[in-house]
């Protein structure tokens, strides 16, 4: 069977771990339930699937023991094509065309039970064509391009589908395959646009163009790598009156500083802006029809290297690493709380108020298998570490009275309405944002930290979160093939509040693996930008295919971990008309958690290390071409989990400090060193 090969998803129907037999410190024991029968036969109904993209399909798995018995809430895993599969509540839901496999596995026992289900997904019917032309009239020599949206009934777009271009009368405009209009006399034309038999036509008449002149307005002759110029050009006639209407293309020539060294691709045209993402004399060319322009731009090296030192450790070599928190203590102190990954629900306290000399205070067991986020409320009144694979499955967040914040006790768990793991978290003074198994995040009123309450919850339908970050009463959620979700959770202006939170937009990313998002709000141009990172933990397809991420994870001295995907921005200033205007993308690696501050990135770029970008002014392009990065760092440690391997997890300033942790090795303070003149 030809199997499509896409990254996968990985969902489990009921999670069981066995019960985590050490003491537990400074937290409460739940009662271990009684393990289930080894899984020795899984059934699916129906054994195999055909589906309609968009509309789910009943589907049932049973799992029998060795005896031929059924055992009832068994712990199956089922994993998929990320982004064209969902398996949710009992039904499978195919979102895009195509052959692949469900395969699902029992979770515990020595030789896990497995069974493969072939799905084919078909598109449905395509029901309307809409073309959508740029702005601008057709006048005689003008080109005027034109987009082609095919959608289903539905009103979900097919990205896809081949779209066949006409002109009804090529003497007066031509159209080619990608549906730029040339104009070539004056006359009616009706171009029309078809796929898989739904056309459409727009109707066009062809003026003689007026235009005598064409002038380019750009003031700058010197511009760095990365710097956004705005591309503005004026048309006029023979009188001198502008012409407004008419539609003008651009484009450029770039003569490199070296010839040997310079790259393919080397500078960005899109949405009216232009930036270079190499050194070099770029003529940017403005047309008209016949009339056209030139403008020579000189660029110079975006030069905002610094020098990165590591000032000190805070090592944790016998479990993998996961999340940190730093925060001011009651008692004036600073200190970060760090969480553990396979770790048996250890969590770690350090004091940094000496980053060269960081300093174990204490430790908190809780029952979990991973404490996969670690958070602190702004006034440093409380913490929480969020659970994934407890005892009694119903894992929840543990609550840390932070009032010796060097030696935290517990306040209370939380468990309403968070089943099947909490992976990500986020505090403000009085409510903590919880995700509950993947599917929703449950907003919990933190007011009294020994009586946390149920406040409200937002669920997005038919999506899966993964992170949420809250800033000036907007939740702003990333999950997964939906992308960004912004919710009003008391900013006012959409009608919601922390009781009844109401959708504002949404916004996909072109991967289909938006994992990690943060907001921020950039002082120089009022700009509102998300930093939404993928998540692809499979490099399958790629010209390095790198290590399965799974191989060994558990295993101290496995093989080093890899991954793909990369740092999406989006421009959502106007949340009703969210754009995609630039990336952070350095191939052999993926990314993972995003901080933004004072215009400067902090990336934790999992095996590509700590990476720290400049992301001041406009945003145009690939940053990691245009010389935006200040300072890279790859952690290593000869006696890590994985020696020598770095897997950066989550990155942030702290007080002219950058802490960050590795999944192999803990915790990590760098500094960034001032930059020095070169000697004459």
């Amino acid at each position: 069977m030809n199997v499509t090969r896409i990254p996968r998803f990985v969902s489990t129907v009921a999670l069981s771990f066995a019960a985590i037999s050490a003491p537990v410190v400074n937290a409460q024991q739940p009662a271990a339930q009684a393990p289930s029968p080894p899984v020795a036969r899984i059934v699916a109904e129906p054994a195999s699937l055909t589906l309609v993209a968009g509309q789910p399909v009943p589907f049932s798995l049973t799992a029998y023991d060795s005896a031929g018995k059924e055992i009832q809430n068994a712990p199956l895993r089922t994993s998929g094509a990320r982004g064209v599969l969902r398996y949710s509540d009992g039904k499978v839901t195919g979102m895009k065309a195509g052959k692949y496999e469900l395969v699902v596995t029992s979770v515990g026992g020595t030789t896990p039970a497995r069974l493969t289900i072939p799905i084919t997904v078909q598109w449905p019917p395509i029901a309307q064509v809409e073309i959508l032309p740029e702005p601008g009239r057709l006048y005689t020599g003008v080109t005027l391009a034109h987009r082609a949206r095919a959608v289903h009934a539905d009103q979900s777009e097919r990205k896809d589908v081949a779209i066949t271009w006409r002109s009804s009368n090529d003497a007066i405009a031509t159209v080619d395959r990608f549906g730029n209009v040339t104009a070539r006399r004056p006359g009616i034309v009706t171009i029309t646009a078809q796929a898989e038999g739904v056309s459409s036509s727009l109707r066009h008449s062809v003026a003689t163009n007026p235009v005598t002149a064409l002038t380019i307005d750009i003031e700058e002759n010197s511009v760095r790598t990365g710097d956004v110029v705005h591309l503005k050009a004026t048309a006029k006639r023979a009188s001198g009156a502008a012409v407004a209407d008419v539609p003008i293309t651009w484009s450029y020539t770039y003569v490199p500083d070296d010839t040997i060294a310079a790259p393919g691709a080397t500078g960005v045209i899109d949405r009216g802006l232009f930036t270079a993402e190499v050194p070099g004399r770029y003529t940017l060319l403005a047309t008209a029809g016949p009339r056209s322009a030139r403008k020579v731009l000189d660029v110079r090296p975006r030069d905002v290297r610094k020098r990165i030192s590591v000032t000190g450790r805070g090592s944790i070599n016998h479990v993998h690493t996961s999340d940190l928190w730093p925060w001011t203590g009651k008692d004036g102190r600073d200190y970060a709380l760090v969480g553990t990954w396979g770790g048996d629900g250890w969590a770690y306290v350090f004091d940094i108020t000496n980053l060269g000399a960081i300093v174990k205070t204490d430790s908190v067991k809780v029952d979990a298998r991973v404490i996969n986020d670690v958070t602190v409320s702004p006034d440093g009144r409380y913490g929480a570490l969020s659970r994934e694979g407890a005892s009694n499955r119903v894992n929840g967040v543990v609550i840390l009275d932070l009032a010796n914040p060097a030696h935290p006790k517990v306040a209370a768990t939380f468990d309403q309405e968070l089943t099947g793991g909490v992976h990500n978290m986020f505090a403000t003074n009085d409510y903590l944002f919880a995700l509950s198994n993947g599917d929703k995040y449950v907003i919990i009123d933190m007011k009294d930290i020994y009586k946390p309450t149920y406040k409200s919850e937002y669920d997005h339908p038919n999506s899966r979160v993964h992170d949420v970050w809250v800033n000036n009463g907007i939740a702003y959620s990333s999950e997964w093939g939906t992308g960004v979700v912004a919710v009003d959770v008391g900013n006012g202006k959409w009608g919601g509040t922390i009781e009844k939170p109401k959708l504002i937009a949404t916004y996909p990313t072109t991967s289909g693996a938006t994992h990690e998002i943060f907001p921020y709000v950039q002082k120089s141009t009022g700009k509102v930008y998300l930093f939404l990172g993928d998540e692809i933990m499979s490099r399958e397809g790629r010209v390095w295919e790198g290590t399965s991420y799974l191989q060994n994870i558990n295993q101290k001295g496995g093989v080093p971990q890899t991954s793909a995907g990369y740092t999406h921005i989006i421009d959502f200033t106007d949340p009703a008309n969210p754009k995609n205007i630039a990336k952070y993308h350095q191939e052999e690696f993926g990314s993972h958690d995003i901080v933004v501050e004072d215009d400067v990135m902090y990336q934790a770029y999992y095996d590509g290390g700590l990476r720290i970008v400049d992301v001041s002014g406009e945003l145009v392009g690939n940053l990691a071409e245009q010389r935006r990065e200040i300072a890279v760092y790859k952690p290593f440690d000869p006696e890590g989990y994985t020696a020598n391997a770095s897997f950066v997890m989550n990155a942030m300033p702290w007080k002219g400090h950058i802490l960050f942790t590795d999944f192999n090795s803990g915790l990590w303070s760098a500094k960034l060193e001032p930059r020095t003149q070169p000697l004459p």
